[in-house]
């Protein structure tokens, strides 16, 4: 009883803090600009290194990785720490290799989406592919939102015993009313507060964990005398062809990122190129610290034979091995910024449709007010998507994360790199990306599992550089 209160007193504390960053921010709100972009490259525009960084690196993460990458780990073992060096090198492309135009491009030609990035030079095929993107954006960020809904349902029954339903409603409509109030600056910074969060908490629930299993030594003991051979495999037991193929789809999530609209948007809105860099490097240094933390816990847990799904397995842990207080303080922050992940894809969904669809408002206020109406749209479908088409959060994040990625990385890519190419061969390449990867993802195997990554990528490269325009 003493730990739901704190609970529910943080998580008061904290929605306070969301509500009052969201009517601040809302006074800096003049444009569409500013709305979906933060307005770079005006005065006091754009976003600086740390809220970009830290930002970006929540929004690569949260839910899947806190509960998802966790479970994995602690189910799998040693295979699943093959996404590690895919995340990381999904970090450095965009962040140094993507960055530099997509920053400068920004701030000299006014766009407002990275769809925008996309179509620059796409002449009269740029209608159709934004109009395309944004339905492609609309239908994976369902999915992607409805993990997260998930995630906070998941938690929320944890913690205080509700119905799955009960939980899923109240975590979707305290996203969703936060979500109203502000636009990509306040989603920005609040992201940036959930990484400072996530971190924090990534330290503290490991090494308690680690400790009350007598220290790592004891660990990596008690795991080799219960644990299964495969759990130490880095293909997961799997021989030949099967176990490459094991290996080789889990390091090709990394991938994913480089077409993810919410991500991109931030590099996007970095205020300068040496903030960009910096917000690189805040971005890695993150991580290093989130992923060391978690495989720890993990494969404590997995030593103690800690009584859960893999999925709960950071609030289970959070309870039995922290003093109530403080246990309620890291249940309530975790689960908070869990929950807050979401606005920044009901963001890029919103301008998905008032922006890159190419549908034209009347006036600057009747779009806002579009967009906004849009995210509670997307909302809804989401909320019934988690109700009844349930699958585990890890799953669900990567169907989208990689069809997204798939679709639009190797023309974002390409044309960071200085291509250009013809409009419908962009558009051939974002149709055949997401249509391999979700053919792929709908066959069992480890084979379909690397056509799903990489031969969705193949493909989509293949047809840019037929479509080249060398003149």
């Amino acid at each position: 009883m003493q730990g739901n209160t704190i609970i529910i007193a943080t998580l008061v504390a904290y929605k306070l803090l969301l509500l009052g960053i969201g009517l601040w921010a809302s006074r800096r709100v003049g444009s569409e600009g500013d709305f979906f972009l933060a307005g770079p490259g005006k005065d006091g525009g754009g976003l600086g290194a740390w809220t970009a960084g830290l930002s970006y690196a929540a929004s690569t993460s949260s839910a899947w990785v806190l509960l998802g990458f966790t479970g994995m780990v602690f189910t799998q073992g040693f295979v699943a720490l093959w996404l590690v060096p895919g995340i990381f090198g999904g970090y450095m492309l965009t962040w140094l290799v993507m960055g530099p135009r997509l920053n400068a491009e920004t701030r000299e030609r006014g766009h407002i989406t990275v769809i925008d990035f996309l179509v620059a030079d796409a002449g009269k095929w740029a209608r159709t592919i934004g109009l395309v993107a944004a339905a492609l954006i609309l239908f994976c960020f369902v999915f992607y939102i409805a993990a997260q809904f998930q995630a906070a349902g998941n938690a929320l029954t944890e913690v205080f015993g509700m119905s799955a339903t009960e939980a899923i409603l109240l975590g979707a409509a305290v996203i969703l009313i936060y979500c109203l109030l502000g636009g990509f600056l306040a989603a920005s910074i609040t992201d940036a507060l959930q990484a400072g969060v996530m971190v924090i908490a990534c330290i503290i629930v490991p090494i308690a964990a680690v400790n009350a299993a007598g220290g790592l030594e004891a660990v990596m003991e008690s795991l080799r005398f219960t644990a299964p051979q495969s759990y130490f495999s880095a293909t997961g037991g799997a021989f030949g062809m099967a176990g490459i193929g094991a290996a080789m789809g889990l390091l090709g999530t990394g991938l994913g990122a480089l077409g993810q609209p919410q991500l991109l948007n931030r590099i996007m809105a970095v205020r300068s190129q040496s903030e960009r860099r910096r917000g690189a490097a805040i971005t890695v240094g993150w991580g290093i610290l989130i992923y060391s933390g978690l495989v720890l816990l993990a494969l404590s847990g997995r030593a103690m034979a800690l009584d859960t799904g893999g999925e709960s397995l950071f609030f289970a842990a959070a309870s039995a091995y922290l003093p109530a207080a403080i246990a309620g303080i890291v249940i309530a922050a975790v689960l908070s910024a869990v929950m807050s992940t979401v606005d920044s894809l009901l963001l890029a969904a919103a301008s998905a449709v008032s922006h890159d669809s190419g549908l034209r408002w009347s006036s600057p206020k009747r779009g806002l007010l579009m967009g906004r109406l849009a995210m509670i749209g997307v909302a809804v479908v989401a909320v019934l998507v988690t109700l009844y088409a349930p699958t585990d959060i890890f799953s669900r994040v990567l169907f989208s994360w990689v069809a997204l990625g798939a679709a639009f990385g190797p023309s974002i890519l390409t044309r960071c790199l200085g291509w250009k190419v013809k409009g419908g061969a962009v558009l051939m390449a974002v149709l055949a990306g997401f249509i391999i990867a979700v053919g792929a993802y709908n066959i069992d195997g480890s084979l379909a599992d690397v056509i799903e990554k990489w031969g969705s990528w193949a493909v989509g490269l293949i047809i840019l550089t037929v479509g080249r325009d060398r003149s």
